[in-house]
């Protein structure tokens, strides 16, 4: 074979030729789709792993997309379609050199396998477009049309764009918000397995099959050229289903064997005494509607029984072990824990992943953490063969792992990437789970994973993760389940967050009503589900209910928790939020304003909850008419969250909101409506125009306008 490209093809026909190494890497994600991952840090580069080395084929539909960008076209969308495993993102990937490297356009790489992956992605592609940060926490919490936003930073590029989307196989991800569009200033190029024409109106289709059985013959030649004849080889990869991915194993697996060498035909002879083969003869047939899980699945089997013989059992244990989680990027961090004892021991944990890199099994990756991920295909294909007898035990490990990584007491604090990094393995698990016991600990790491969430300010990544949990976790608990009511109270906290508390009432309600009939009403968890509920019915103008249901809690987390507990410290700062002037002087005896120093006895100056207990101790000096001292509060209050949480956090305009009231009340107008400017303008940005908080702030700034306007008494 010479290294020209001397094929030919005619009408609709497309050669297919390689020489040399060829790797394809495609990722993909089956069923619900998870919540949150961790957004990218680069959407710059193509997060394909290890990228393939060659790509001799698919000449027509590369020679098609070039011609495009070297003619400056823009306003297009290609959609390239086919198969999981048939070499749609190896097409992407050298589209996208080509068009950054030759045809000067931005390259912006976003994976579109779940609504988690493509809102972060799509996020950080408008960041990199000019988005600022108060525009993409708006964004991120759902306060403002993402999508909206997306786009017009794209339509305003100063530079012409290539934006692909990999690995779109739900459609309708894309539908929703109206994530897919045209533009005057790129192209965009999407790889999905989804090839109806109604998913994609106004784009030009291409279909990215199988390879014919001589050029998929020549691919097992290339990858291990002195283990057989080109007869042999085509006779392999029919029975691989001539699919590319697989067919990269195979010539992997064949080329690594250093002290028995296998042939072709020894290869050949164990297909054929394995179950399944069968199956995969009909998955050979090109454009097949089998499900390509099946066409690859004996090959990776193959691959893991030389592990065994080889001596590296571990290999298959680790892999057996991601299988049970999902096809996303995974932090190496978390395989580096005492915690993965449970399924392999941790000194050999470094081998057994070196292996799986050996063999095309997984990849590294890097998200702005370091990762491995693997082929969703691949890990279906293990997790339906891995014995039953050891699904209890990964399952545990697994759940370990997790555990360990999200924090044992969330806290407030900055954005935290690992943290969404770990929603798709989390409900991965929870939809795998074999048991009622590992169901139960995912569930409680996922609601604990959506509390952390909430604390950073990721008010929707928080809902749907708990949501989403709840939801897995129903199926197999059942609706009542302490875990499941659990999951459900963090969802209707979240929506609370999000300003949408007519959702959120009803939730609570629901959660609270079965948690007091089933638990009890001094139970934690049904104290936590009322502490949420009073926040809602507060916001609602519901004074007198919030407040009854709010000194119950207060009361109930008392005698349950303890008087120094954080959370009864938490309940009864939110005492001084509702009381007014004259119930603040008599509550608990008159002592409910001495509550700050009793969290900095109890917790400690810096706590979160000693912070919250002095803003809201500021705003009962505010309503008492104590001006000075409550803006001397206030004032250290919002420094200190300034320094933690930034300007544009929602917590830190609420204190400098209260500044802004306290400053008129003293007489320094001028100064209470700059303060009170600056917060419209940051929660117009970050939590957008309808948002309750932005309606009070304008209220307020409106009210502090006139009384500037208006004459002066004489």
């Amino acid at each position: 074979m010479t290294g020209a490209m001397d094929g030919h093809a005619e009408d609709r026909g497309r050669v297919y030729q390689t020489s040399g190494d060829q790797h394809i890497s495609e990722h993909h994600h089956y069923g619900d789709a998870p919540p949150p991952p961790g957004g990218p840090d680069s959407v710059r580069r193509p997060a394909v792993g290890r990228p393939p080395a060659v790509l001799r084929d698919r000449t027509e539909v590369l020679r098609r997309l070039d011609a495009s960008v070297r003619a400056g076209r823009c306003g297009e969308v290609y959609v390239l379609y086919g198969m999981g495993g048939s070499g749609k993102t190896a097409v992407a990937y050298t589209f996208f050199h080509r068009a950054t490297r030759e045809g000067d356009r931005v390259g912006l790489w976003v994976s579109a396998s779940d609504r988690a992956s493509l809102r972060a992605g799509m996020l950080a592609v408008a960041s990199d477009r000019g988005a600022d940060d108060s525009e993409l926490l708006a964004a991120r919490n759902g306060l403002r049309p993402a999508a909206d936003l997306v786009w017009q930073h794209l339509d305003a590029s100063a530079e012409p764009w290539l934006l692909v989307l990999d690995n779109a196989d739900e459609p309708e991800i894309l539908r929703d918000g109206s994530w897919l569009r045209t533009s005057p200033r790129g192209t965009v190029l999407v790889t999905t397995r989804r090839s109806a024409a109604r998913w994609w109106p106004g784009a030009e289709l291409q279909h990215i099959g199988v390879l014919p059985r001589e050029d998929a013959a020549r691919v097992l030649q290339d990858l291990a050229p002195h283990s057989g004849t080109r007869e042999e080889a085509a006779e392999i990869a029919e029975r691989l289903g001539r699919l590319p991915l697989a067919l990269t194993l195979a010539g992997g697996f064949l080329s690594q064997q250093v002290l028995d060498p296998w042939t072709m035909e020894t290869y050949g002879r164990r297909l054929e005494d394995e179950e399944g083969v069968e199956l995969i003869d009909q998955g050979a047939d090109a454009l097949s509607d089998e499900d390509p899980r099946h066409l690859v699945g004996l090959t990776w089997q193959l691959t893991l029984d030389a592990f065994e013989a080889r001596g590296l059992p571990e290999a298959t244990a680790l892999l057996r072990l991601l299988a049970r989680l999902a096809p996303e990027p995974l932090p190496l961090s978390l395989l580096n824990r005492a915690e993965i004892d449970g399924a392999l021991p941790r000194a050999r944990c470094e081998i057994a992943l070196r292996a799986l890199l050996d063999q095309s099994l997984t990849e590294l990756v890097d998200v702005g953490v370091r990762c491995v991920q693997s082929h969703a295909v691949l890990l279906d294909s293990v997790a339906a063969a891995t014995p039953a007898d050891r699904l209890p035990a990964l399952g545990t490990t697994a759940v370990r792992l997790l555990d360990a990584a999200v924090p044992a007491v969330p806290d407030a604090g900055p954005h935290d990437p690992l943290l969404r990094l770990l929603v798709p393995h989390t409900l991965a698990l929870l939809r795998r789970a074999g048991t009622p016991s590992v169901t139960a600990d995912a569930l409680a790491v996922a609601t604990r994973l959506s509390t952390a969430l909430h604390r950073t300010g990721d008010y929707l990544s928080a809902r749907e993760t708990a949501r989403m949990a709840a939801d897995l976790g129903e199926r197999r608990l059942g609706a009542e389940h302490r875990l499941v009511l659990a999951a459900r109270s963090r969802a209707g906290r979240a929506l609370f967050r999000l300003g949408r508390y007519t959702e959120a009432e009803p939730l609570l309600v629901r959660v609270h009503a079965a948690q007091e009939r089933l638990f009890g009403a001094d139970d934690p968890d049904t104290l936590d589900s009322a502490h949420g509920l009073q926040l809602v019915l507060g916001n609602l103008g519901r004074r007198a209910e919030a407040l009854a249901l709010l000194r119950s809690t207060a009361a109930g987390r008392r005698r349950t928790l303890g008087p120094t507990h954080p959370l009864t410290l938490r309940s009864r700062s939110s005492l001084l939020v509702l009381l007014t002037p004259p119930e603040l002087l008599t509550e608990e005896d008159g002592t409910l304003l001495s509550l700050p120093a009793d969290c900095v006895r109890s917790l400690g100056p810096d706590h979160t909850v000693t912070w919250g207990a002095h803003h809201n101790h500021a705003w009962a000096l505010y309503q008492l008419g104590r001006f000075e001292e409550a803006e001397e509060e206030i004032r250290r209050v919002t420094e200190a969250y300034r320094r933690r949480f930034g300007a544009d956090y929602p917590i830190t305009l609420s204190a400098q909101q209260l500044l802004a009231r306290t400053q008129s009340a003293r007489g320094h107008l001028d100064a209470a409506i700059e303060l009170m400017t600056d917060v419209v303008t940051r929660r117009e940005r970050g939590l957008g125009p309808t948002h309750p908080f932005t309606t009070a702030g304008r209220h307020l700034l409106d009210t502090l306008t006139s009384e500037r306007g208006r004459p002066e008494a004489p």
